[in-house]
């Protein structure tokens, strides 16, 4: 299942950090990933559970909503 950026009301967007590795499991819900907005940063809920298989996105990258950010293998 895709990791889908959610729309944050506004353009300027940057991608921070990871907070799971490739590999790790994550429960649905727990926070995966960071986004930073004008003044202020916003976490990344897991939209399923199980492992974390593909990252798309590097510190600094700029994102857009919708975007897919990474993918989770269902278990």
């Amino acid at each position: 299942m895709e990791i889908i950026l959610p729309d944050l009301g506004t353009a300027r967007l940057k991608f921070s950090l990871w907070y799971v590795e490739l590999g790790e499991w994550v429960f649905e819900g727990d926070r995966v990933a960071e986004i930073v907005i004008p003044g202020a940063t916003f976490d990344v809920a897991a939209p399923t559970t199980g492992r974390l298989i593909d990252r798309r996105k590097h510190p600094n990258d700029p994102v857009t909503p919708g975007e897919v950010l990474g993918a989770i293998e269902e278990s």
